[in-house]
């Protein structure tokens, strides 16, 4: 008899926690399922979403490279709908299409655009290319402007000798003699050296 009182003082405090906490636990279970399905749905969706954006960005750039008639309004559009590393790499597409094209306004356009990007590397080939676009316009103390802003080490060959050139462009044989010797100092280049040597002649 005392087992079975025991047993059932320990039934009934079961069926009295469960009416006390019961519906928290089951609120508890399908809030915790519920977000962890909310969870998994959004992940698949930006998965998804990722996906798409990757095959409009390859089939914008393969227009661009083709020469398509309406490849800059697909690529317009397409900045329009995304941001981040898809429509940065998109406008430096588009700026080396509009080059090609013969509109260096535009190009230069696109890659003050990219110059905002938070990404170091793709922000430094956009101040680089933009150089090279202002030079071609003539703006020399632009360019030259644009390539004291970068300043990471492992372009400083590269950026030495795009000054030494713009700086030949200006007509200042001193400027570029040291630029292409800065170049040249930073990183062997036979074809700097060679620019350097008909400076000396």
């Amino acid at each position: 008899m005392d087992v079975y009182t025991t047993e059932e003082q320990q039934v009934e405090a079961i069926k009295k926690w469960w009416r006390d906490n019961g519906k928290a636990v089951v609120l508890g279970a399908v809030i915790g399922l519920g977000g962890l399905y909310g969870w998994r749905y959004y992940q698949a969706e930006l998965e998804t979403s990722r996906e798409q954006a990757s095959a409009q960005y390859t089939q914008v750039v393969n227009a661009l490279a083709a020469g398509d008639a309406q490849a800059e309004a697909q690529a317009e559009a397409f900045l329009k709908d995304h941001e981040g590393s898809y429509a940065t790499l998109l406008e430096l597409q588009l700026a080396k299409s509009y080059v090609e094209a013969g509109d260096l306004t535009k190009a230069a356009e696109q890659l003050r655009k990219v110059q905002s990007s938070k990404d170091a590397t793709l922000k430094t080939l956009a101040t680089v290319r933009l150089a090279r676009v202002e030079a071609q316009q003539g703006n020399y103390d632009a360019a030259l402007k644009a390539l004291d802003g970068v300043t990471a080490e492992s372009w400083k060959a590269q950026v030495e000798e795009l000054r030494g050139d713009i700086q030949l462009r200006k007509g200042d044989m001193a400027a570029a003699r040291t630029a292409y010797a800065a170049s040249i100092a930073a990183a062997t280049n036979p074809v700097v050296q060679m620019k350097l040597d008909n400076l000396s002649q």
